[in-house]
């Protein structure tokens, strides 16, 4: 570990980031450039005492999952996030499809949308940061841990899953999702994660493994999409990728036609963030 070269390496990174880079208010106050210490900490989720110690060249190593959050809140680029690995006496995380570092660039994006719902997703249905809109739209997709991670493994092991959308929709968005599956497994191979994902699905979902049999490629879908909500009803809304076909990830934006009634229930969510509605009649 290399602690003087890891807290200057932080600290410019630090300074050349501005707070509307991340989202951030600039403040009337705020006479220096770049961000404060407290603000990197919050966004790489730890405590502003933690991380002023790495810059300070003070305490223990940084773990690896750390150092990946550090990365993500400073939106570093893949060079400089493996860079920061090597400061800290750590190998770089290897570049696969399991890849979950946000690239810079997505994250400034994703950054201007905190009042829209948006997510970055994997090709894999994993999501890796929501906006507030999207947690209150969709609930916390990034809480989930092992094979439910992925969409496509929670829509047929998880019935709660489906709850988000009306039942006429469920056999159009189950061949949806059996479709990409396996045109991400013959992209990946037999020794993938798609492949070992549809093993998975075919030894505990008959309604995956009849779908599966069929071989279909492409399904019946477009950009819009229906969603229940418990507090407003079924929302309808178009949704928009755009892809970083290097990270093999993607950012999901969900819009809807100004005018009409989602639109209203979208800004609605913009305001409230995840926060609950209370329930009506």
């Amino acid at each position: 570990m290399d602690r003087g070269q890891l807290a200057d390496f932080l600290r410019t990174r630090r300074e050349a980031l501005q707070p509307e880079d991340v989202g951030l208010p600039r403040g009337p106050r705020r006479r220096t450039g770049g961000l404060r210490r407290e603000e990197v900490a919050a966004l790489c989720g730890m405590s502003a005492d933690y991380y002023s110690r790495i810059e300070q060249q003070r305490g223990s190593r940084p773990s690896e999952p750390m150092l990946a959050a550090i990365a993500r809140g400073l939106h570093l680029s893949l060079d400089e996030r493996d860079h920061l690995f090597r400061l800290a006496g750590h190998p770089p995380p290897a570049r696969d499809p399991r890849l979950e570092h946000v690239d810079a660039g997505l994250m400034r994006v994703l950054d201007r949308l905190q009042d829209t719902p948006a997510q970055v997703v994997t090709s894999l249905g994993e999501t890796l940061l929501q906006t507030p809109p999207a947690v209150a739209l969709l609930g916390d997709e990034t809480a989930y841990a092992g094979p439910d991670r992925s969409m496509f493994h929670r829509w047929f092991t998880r019935p709660d899953t489906r709850r988000l959308y009306p039942r006429e929709d469920h056999d159009m968005h189950s061949r949806a999702f059996t479709a990409d599956l396996r045109s991400l497994a013959a992209r990946q191979g037999p020794a993938g994660r798609a492949a070992t994902l549809a093993r998975g699905l075919l030894d505990v979902s008959p309604e995956f493994a009849r779908l599966w049999s069929e071989h279909e490629i492409t399904a019946r879908r477009g950009h819009r999409k229906r969603i229940r909500t418990a507090e407003m009803g079924v929302l309808e809304v178009d949704c928009q990728m755009l892809y970083d076909l290097e990270q093999d990830q993607a950012l999901l934006i969900f819009t809807a036609t100004p005018g009409s009634d989602s639109y209203d229930k979208l800004q609605l969510l913009s305001v409230i963030g995840a926060q609950k509605l209370p329930s009506t009649p």
